[in-house]
């Protein structure tokens, strides 16, 4: 008894469930459909050559973005003699059809046997491998433009000098100079932090740097917490800090209703409060900003009271004179206070209690005084006034 051979027919190949898969992938994923469909005829291009033992670059292959259907073609030159693989004759041109001229390229279409079935071994590792690094373009674009954020996650790893963290797509790692240096950090603590830095490493990877002691970090804290901020009726200025022990931000609002100082600190420091909390303590002194410089350096120097305030443009130094019992507080512990103030303001301070600027006063006085020297009276002149006293 004879067995029913259903014969298959391959007129190209069907990948309508590969087209569908593509689709899914662009609705998912965000990889554009087109970029793949390219990168899989590439793939297949070099499966042929490299199965067919086919060495000219006039093999094309295209695939139907609707239905998947894929064809191989072989691109030939028409010509009236035929010096090598890639030219066709007139006369074999004209059986194909008939309105083909010399100089026109005919695309003759093949179909190896068993092609689909070594275009799927050769090109499958190729075209995931493509679907990979598409991929990491999009979430490398997506993070990119997310720079500066506050994005947050779960602690995957603590090490000495890093701490890795769970994003979702991809993983941040936050280095010992973006720490907290107060902090103690612990795997699986869920956390925030700012994007620091996105960049492309070898071979296709990516490194996202996420800080929490940037002044970065701070400013989005501030924005999250304070609506004025957000909206843009407040802005900070600068912010200078010393991540886990203090820092100091400069606000200001163009608008004069708005007191820019008491909306960040909100009622009975709540909002101030929420930020400091995110920070484990960190003290925050947040200053208003003004476009005298004086004034601004005078305010910088907050807690403390200060005196007078002269300026030295050229220089850009400001002498700061405080009472003599608000010098250690204007200098700060370990000298805190003025270098986050000069930060701040971008201005060199140097700053002197009320006696210590009264004796500098005082010196100063007496090196012009002693350097004022008697007026010499000549022997001639000694003379006349003797001559005109008598």
């Amino acid at each position: 008894m004879k067995k029913n051979v259903k014969k298959v027919v391959n007129p190209g190949i069907d990948s309508t469930e590969l087209i569908m898969a593509l689709d899914e992938l662009e609705k998912e994923k965000g990889i554009k459909k087109d970029y793949v469909l390219e990168s899989i005829e590439a793939a297949l291009v070099t499966a042929y050559k490299k199965n067919f033992d086919v060495n000219t670059d006039n093999v094309k292959i295209t695939m139907n973005p609707t239905t998947g259907e894929t064809h191989v073609y072989e691109e030939l030159t028409v010509s009236e003699e035929v010096e090598n693989p890639t030219q066709i004759s007139l006369e074999d041109a004209h059986k194909i059809d008939i309105k083909y001229s010399v100089g026109d390229i005919v695309r003759k279409e093949l179909m190896p046997k068993n092609f689909g079935r070594i275009a799927a071994q050769t090109a499958k590792q190729v075209i995931i491998q493509r679907i990979r690094e598409a991929s990491r373009d999009v979430i490398f674009n997506e993070f990119t433009e997310r720079k500066g954020e506050i994005v947050s996650g779960l602690i995957q790893k603590v090490d000495k000098n890093i701490v890795v963290i769970d994003l979702g797509k991809v993983e941040g790692v936050m280095p010992v100079k973006e720490q907290i240096p107060t902090e103690v950090y612990k795997q699986n603590q869920k956390i925030r932090a700012c994007i620091a830095d996105v960049e492309k490493g070898p071979k296709g990877s990516m490194q996202i740097t996420v800080s929490r002691a940037s002044g970065e970090f701070l400013r989005k804290l501030f924005e999250l917490e304070i609506p004025e901020i957000y909206e843009g009726l407040i802005e900070i200025k600068s912010v200078s800090r010393d991540p886990g022990k203090r820092c100091k931000v400069a606000v200001y609002s163009q608008n004069e209703n708005i007191d820019p100082v008491g909306s960040c600190v909100g009622q009975k420091g709540i909002r101030i409060q929420n930020i400091i909390n995110e920070l484990n303590g960190e003290k925050i002194d947040v200053i208003e900003w003004h476009e005298d410089p004086s004034t601004y350096i005078a305010e910088a120097l907050l807690p403390a009271k200060v005196m007078a305030v002269d300026i030295k443009e050229e220089e850009h130094f400001a002498q700061v004179i405080v009472p003599d019992d608000q010098l250690s507080l204007a200098i700060g512990k370990a000298g805190q206070n003025a270098r986050l103030a000069a930060k701040l303001t971008e201005w060199k301070i140097d700053i002197k209690s009320e006696s210590q600027f009264r004796k500098m006063l005082t010196e100063m006085q007496k090196e012009e005084q002693g350097n004022v020297e008697e007026p010499k009276v000549s022997e001639e002149n000694e003379q006349k006034t003797e001559k005109e006293v008598e």
